[in-house]
């Protein structure tokens, strides 16, 4: 096996994190709501409504709750690592305009090739490796023309935290994401074209560092590599972590890189198209990098 291709994460902590996390996602997750609010504007590019829509790594299924009211003949399916997180999705939905809830990985599709029209996924990515094969993965269930719209953090995200850790001399208990580069590449290496990205830097500010750490855990974004460090951080090294990040007046903030992408699958025969319910103009949209 390459060990490029061997996952920095441990799959099983990733998916005991977020299903811990299920209950307090909700309340906790400000600024999945902000990235959710702005990649559900890549939705207007779509001109025909879709028959099939893929909310990966749907969390407690609020972005799917919302692609159900635009299209609400559409079947929108939201799929997730953690169950504890999918049981929440119907509260999303009405009975009469259902939910469909899938518990997989995104390594491991359980839709047939060309099933899917249009794939949605919101900071998501980022626990999955590697990506390329992950992106191999959503083109093969992607319709000819369909289009995937994503969102993952970059490596500058929490990066007053990365410091903090440096400053200590430790290996900073976080976990890697990859650059708008990476996931260009990525992307055009998968087999899907006429890509759009962008990157924001977000300012989240907190109380306290206790606080910023309190949010982590509730949103399930805790340390979940393989090399992690066991065992709770004891009082004198929180202290100097402490010490160590910046504060303002008592306040202390961080940075989330949040790279958001737009994708189609290609086809080499533009008939493919006539069946194909999902369909823009990718060549009126301009590439932004910010």
């Amino acid at each position: 096996m390459n060990p490029s291709n061997l996952s920095p994460f441990q799959q099983a902590h990733v998916k005991q994190h977020f299903a811990r996390a299920a209950k307090s996602y909700e309340a906790a997750a400000a600024l999945q709501k902000e990235v959710e609010s702005r990649l559900l504007e890549h939705a207007e590019y779509i001109q025909q409504a879709p028959q099939r829509v893929l909310d990966l790594g749907s969390g407690p299924g609020r972005a799917s709750g919302l692609l159900k009211k635009r299209w609400p003949k559409a079947q929108i399916i939201a799929m997730d690592l953690a169950l504890p997180m999918l049981q929440l999705v119907a509260k999303q939905s009405r009975f009469w305009r259902p939910i469909q809830r899938v518990c997989g990985n995104a390594m491991q599709l359980p839709f047939k090739d060309n099933s899917i029209d249009f794939v949605y996924s919101n900071l998501c990515l980022q626990w999955v490796h590697p990506l390329p094969e992950a992106l191999q993965e959503i083109r093969r269930v992607l319709r000819p023309g369909g289009m995937l719209s994503f969102s993952t953090f970059g490596p500058d995200t929490l990066l007053e935290l990365r410091e903090a850790y440096l400053a200590l001399g430790e290996s900073p208990s976080i976990s890697p994401f990859a650059a708008i580069q990476q996931i260009g590449d990525g992307l055009q290496g998968s087999g899907f074209n006429k890509s759009v990205l962008e990157r924001e830097n977000y300012s989240m500010s907190y109380t306290d560092l206790r606080a910023l750490m309190k949010e982590l855990h509730a949103i399930g974004a805790t340390d979940a590599r393989t090399n992690r460090q066991r065992g709770l951080m004891g009082k004198q090294r929180w202290q100097r972590l402490q010490q160590a990040y910046p504060s303002d007046n008592g306040r202390v903030h961080s940075t989330w890189e949040v790279i958001c992408a737009m994708a189609f699958k290609h086809t080499d025969n533009p008939a493919a198209l006539d069946d194909t319910v999902a369909t823009i103009s990718p060549d009126q949209i301009t590439r932004r990098i910010r």
